[in-house]
C-alpha cells in the first residue's frame, strides 16, 4: 500500500471514529436537558421552529447588530468615495473633492433629503458614534502621517526666503477672518460662544493651506523641484506649523473659558512642546541613525512609533489642545531619516487614506445640512465669507511674493497654490463645531467656502498658465532655434527595466550619423501618491537606463512626473515641447512574460464567457490602467512620428524583417537604412502584396533599390508563424499591423522585437 493511500485510509477512519464519539456525546448531552428547557421550547412560536423562518428571523436580526450596520454604513462610504473621488479625478480635479461631495450626499442634504428610509436605516442616529470615534482614529493617524511629510529641514534651509510669504498668507486672512467675524458674530455665532473664540476660529478657518493638496498638485505638474515648486511647498510647511501651533492656541482660550485659565494651558502646552523637541526628538534621531530599512525596523520598534504618536495625542487631548495636534507634532519630530519615514507611512498612510478618511468625509457630510442655508441673506454671507477667505489668502500670498523678488507669474501661482484648503480645513470645522463654537449654519458656509478654495485651484491654475503661454511659446521657438539639427526623442517607459531596453533600441535605430538628445520619461499613475515616496519611485524606475546610457556613453535626460491620464499627458510633452520622435513601449497586452501572458489569458477567458454576449468591446475589459494599450492614443494625437516597441528579449537588431503590405509602407526603408548603417545587421524586407495592385510597381521599384545592398534581401511571401524564426527584430507600419493583427494572430505570436511605426522621419532628419 502506498504513502497516498494509508494517509486517505487514516484520514477516513479519523473521520468516521471521531464523528460517532461526537454523535454519541450530542445524544447522552440532550437526554441531560432540563424539563424547564424543554417547556420553554416548546412554547416558541410554530413559525421559528420551521427551518427557513427560524434563518430568516437569525438574518434580520442580524442584518440589524451594531457591527453589521457599521460594516454596512463602511461600505456605502467607501464605494461613493471611491465613485466621486474618481469622477473628480476625471475632471482634473483633486479628489479628495469628490471624497467630500460624497459625505455631503450621503448626509442629510441629498439622501436624508430625496430618500429618508434609506438614510434613516444606514445612518441611525445611536450608530454615528461608532463612525465618529473611527474617523476621529482616522484623522489621528492621518495628521500623523501629514507631519512626517514635512521636511523640516527644507523649511529651515527656505526659512528665510518663505518666511514672509507664509506668515503673510496667515496674517492677512485671519485678518480677514476676524473682521467678517465681528460683522456676523450676532446673528451666526453659537448662542454658548463668546466673541473671541468665534473670531479666532474663523481667522484660523480662512488662514490654513491644505499641504497634502498642494503637494500633489505641484506634484502632478512636474513642478516639484522647480523654484516655484519649492518655494511653495516650504512656504505651505511652514505656514501649516504655524497655522496649528495657532490653533493650538485657539483651543486653549476656547477650552479654558478665562484668560487666567488659558494662560495656564498654553503654560503646560509650552513644556509638552519643550519635551517634545528637546527629549524625545534627540533620542528619534539616534533610532533613526540605527534603524533604516526594514530589515532593522521590526513590530517592536513600530510599536515604539505608535506609541509615541498615542502619548502625544493623549498628552494634547487632556491639555485641551486637541488629540489631532499631538499626532501632527508626533510626525514632524520622527526621524529625519526619509528612509525611516517612508516606511513608518507605508503603514500608516495607506490605511488612514483609503479607509478612515472616507468615514470623516461622511462624518462632516452627516453635519452639513445645505438645507439650512434657506435665506438669500445666508447664501450672500456664504459668498462674503468665500470671498473674504480668497482675497485674504491669495492677496496675502500673491503681495508678500511679490515684495521678496518673486515674478508676477510665479507670485500668481503661490497665490492660487496656497489658497487650496481641502481636507485641513474641514479637520478645523468639525474641531470648532464639536466645540459648539461654530452654529450649524456657520459650519455649512465654512464647508461651502472649502468646497469653492480647493475647487477653483486647478482651473485659476490653468487660467494663469493660459494668460502667460505666449511667453512661454516664444522662448520654446527660441530654444527650438538653439537646439537646430539636433534629434529630439522622447523615450517613454513604464517598468524600470524595459527603458535600459529601450534605450538600446533608440540608439541602435537613430546612432548614426546624427547628433541624438534623448528624454526619458516615466510616469506614475495616480496623483494621490505621496511625495515622501516620490523620489524612490524615481530613483529605481531610472537606475537601469542612466547605467545603459552610461554604458553607451551617451548623455540622457531624466523627467519624473506624477499623471492622471499617461497617454494624454505624454502627447502633450511631445506636442509642446517640440519632439522629433516618440518611443513608447507596448502595452502588457502584447507581452511575452509568463506574468503577463496568464493576465491576457484570464481576461480573454472572462471575456468570452461573460462580456462577448453584450457586445462589449473587448478592449474594454481591462484590470486598470496599466494594461491598456494607449498605441492608438499616441500615434493618432502626436504630432511627431511615433514608434511602438515590443519586446520579445531583446538584445540587438543583428537580423531583421520588414514587412512591406502596400505602398504606403515604403517609408520604412529610411529608418532600415539608418538601422543598418548602426548595427551592420541583415535585413530581410518581406513583400505580401502577392504582387497585384495598383501600387505594385512602386513596392518593386523600391525593394529593389535597397536589395542592391549587401546586407539586404527580399523575399515574397505570405505570413506564417514559420516566417519569423530566425530574427530578433521587426520593422512593420501601424497600418499593416492593425490588419496583421486582426487576421494573423497566430503569426504574432511568434514574432521577434517589433517596433511599430507610424510616418516617416521629418524633412531633414532622414
Amino acid at each position: 500500500m502506498n504513502k497516498g493511500i494509508k494517509s486517505l485510509t487514516f484520514y477516513l477512519l479519523m473521520l468516521v471514529i471521531f464523528g460517532s464519539l461526537m454523535y454519541v456525546i450530542a445524544v447522552q448531552g440532550e437526554r441531560r436537558q432540563s424539563e424547564e428547557l424543554l417547556t420553554s421550547l416548546a412554547s416558541q412560536p410554530s413559525n421559528l421552529t420551521d427551518g427557513f423562518d427560524a434563518f430568516r428571523h437569525l438574518f434580520l436580526r442580524d442584518t440589524e447588530s451594531p457591527i453589521a450596520i457599521l460594516l454596512l454604513q463602511i461600505i456605502a462610504i467607501l464605494l461613493t468615495c471611491r465613485l466621486f473621488g474618481w469622477l473628480f479625478m476625471k475632471m482634473g480635479q483633486p479628489t479628495v473633492i469628490g471624497e467630500i461631495l460624497a459625505g455631503i450626499v450621503l448626509g442629510p442634504s441629498i439622501l436624508g433629503h430625496f430618500a429618508p428610509g434609506i438614510s434613516d436605516f444606514l445612518f441611525r442616529e445611536e450608530s454615528l458614534a461608532n463612525i465618529n470615534i473611527l474617523s476621529q482614529f482616522g484623522l489621528i493617524l492621518f495628521m500623523f502621517a501629514i507631519g512626517m511629510e514635512l521636511d523640516t529641514g527644507e523649511v529651515r534651509r527656505k526659512l528665510k526666503e518663505t518666511i514672509l510669504i507664509s506668515h503673510t498668507s496667515i496674517v492677512v486672512p485671519f485678518f480677514f477672518g476676524m473682521l467678517t467675524a465681528y460683522f456676523v458674530y450676532d446673528r451666526y455665532a453659537d448662542q454658548t460662544t463668546r466673541f473671541l473664540p468665534f473670531a479666532l476660529f474663523i481667522g484660523i478657518s480662512m488662514s490654513i493651506t491644505a499641504f497634502p493638496v498642494l503637494a500633489r498638485i505641484i506634484q502632478e505638474r512636474g513642478l516639484t523641484k522647480s523654484h516655484l515648486g519649492t518655494v511653495t511647498l516650504a512656504s505651505a510647511a511652514n505656514g501649516d506649523i504655524t497655522a496649528w501651533c495657532l490653533l493650538a492656541v485657539v483651543i486653549a482660550i476656547a477650552q479654558a473659558g478665562t484668560m487666567l485659565s488659558a494662560i495656564y494651558s498654553i503654560l503646560f502646552s509650552g513644556l509638552y512642546m519643550l519635551l517634545m523637541f528637546f527629549v524625545v526628538q534627540p533620542i528619534l534621531r539616534m533610532v533613526g541613525h540605527i534603524y533604516h530599512n526594514k530589515e532593522l525596523i521590526d513590530k517592536g520598534m513600530v510599536a515604539l512609533m505608535f506609541l509615541i504618536l498615542i502619548c502625544s495625542s493623549y498628552l494634547t487631548q487632556i491639555l485641551g489642545l486637541h488629540a489631532l495636534f499631538g499626532a501632527f507634532i508626533a510626525g514632524v519630530i520622527m526621524p529625519a531619516n526619509i528612509k525611516f519615514r517612508k516606511i513608518l507611512t507605508e503603514k500608516v498612510e495607506d490605511v488612514s487614506l483609503a479607509l478612515f478618511l472616507p468615514l470623516f468625509f461622511v462624518s462632516t457630510g452627516l453635519r452639513t445640512e445645505i438645507a439650512l442655508l434657506n435665506t438669500p441673506e445666508l447664501w450672500w454671507m456664504c459668498a462674503v465669507i468665500t470671498g473674504a477667505a480668497v482675497v485674504g489668502k491669495f492677496g496675502g500670498a500673491f503681495l508678500s511674493a511679490r515684495f521678496v523678488g518673486e515674478s508676477i507669474r510665479d507670485s500668481l501661482f503661490i497665490g492660487a497654490l496656497m489658497n487650496t484648503r481641502g481636507l485641513m480645513e474641514l479637520v478645523i470645522l468639525t474641531i470648532g463645531y464639536e466645540m459648539h463654537i461654530l452654529s450649524p449654519p456657520m459650519f455649512v458656509m465654512l464647508v461651502l467656502m472649502t468646497l469653492v478654495t480647493t475647487f477653483m485651484t486647478a482651473p485659476l491654475i490653468a487660467f494663469i498658465h493660459y494668460c502667460f503661454r505666449t511667453r512661454n511659446k516664444m522662448q520654446k521657438e527660441k530654444v527650438q532655434l538653439q537646439t537646430k539639427g539636433v534629434f529630439k526623442i522622447l523615450l517613454s517607459f513604464g517598468r524600470a527595466g524595459n527603458g535600459q531596453i529601450m534605450l538600446d533600441v533608440a540608439h541602435q535605430v537613430f546612432a548614426a550619423g546624427r547628433k541624438l538628445e534623448i528624454t526619458a520619461l516615466h510616469l506614475t499613475v495616480g496623483v494621490d501618491v505621496n511625495p515622501l515616496h516620490a523620489d524612490n519611485f524615481e530613483e529605481v524606475s531610472f537606475g537601469p537606463i542612466l547605467y545603459g546610457a552610461q554604458k553607451l556613453g551617451i548623455p540622457i535626460k531624466t523627467r519624473y512626473e506624477i499623471s492622471n491620464n499617461a497617454g494624454q499627458d505624454i502627447v502633450a510633452i511631445v506636442n509642446d515641447e517640440g519632439f522629433d520622435f516618440l518611443l513608447v513601449g507596448a502595452g502588457i497586452s502584447l507581452s511575452n512574460l509568463p506574468a503577463d501572458v496568464a493576465v491576457n489569458r484570464f481576461r480573454t477567458f472572462f471575456y468570452n464567457r461573460f462580456l462577448r454576449f453584450f457586445k462589449t468591446p473587448e478592449s474594454w475589459f481591462y484590470p486598470g490602467a496599466l494594461l491598456k494599450d494607449k498605441t492608438k492614443v499616441f500615434i493618432e494625437n502626436a504630432a511627431c512620428p511615433v514608434g511602438v516597441f515590443v519586446n520579445r528579449n531583446f538584445v540587438k537588431a543583428s537580423n531583421c524583417i520588414l514587412i512591406v503590405a502596400a505602398a504606403t509602407d515604403l517609408f520604412l526603408l529610411d529608418y532600415a537604412r539608418m538601422l543598418l548603417k548602426s548595427t551592420q545587421g541583415n535585413l530581410t524586407l518581406v513583400d505580401i502584396t502577392a504582387g497585384d495592385g495598383a501600387d505594385s510597381s512602386d513596392i518593386r521599384t523600391a525593394l529593389a533599390g535597397i536589395e542592391t545592398a549587401k546586407q539586404a534581401t527580399v523575399l515574397r511571401t505570405s505570413l506564417t508563424p514559420e516566417l519569423f524564426s530566425g530574427y530578433n527584430f521587426m520593422l512593420i507600419s501601424y497600418h499593416t499591423w492593425n490588419d496583421v493583427s486582426e487576421h494573423h494572430k497566430e503569426s504574432l505570436q511568434r514574432m521577434p522585437s517589433t517596433l511599430i511605426l507610424n510616418r516617416e522621419l521629418p524633412p531633414g532628419r532622414k
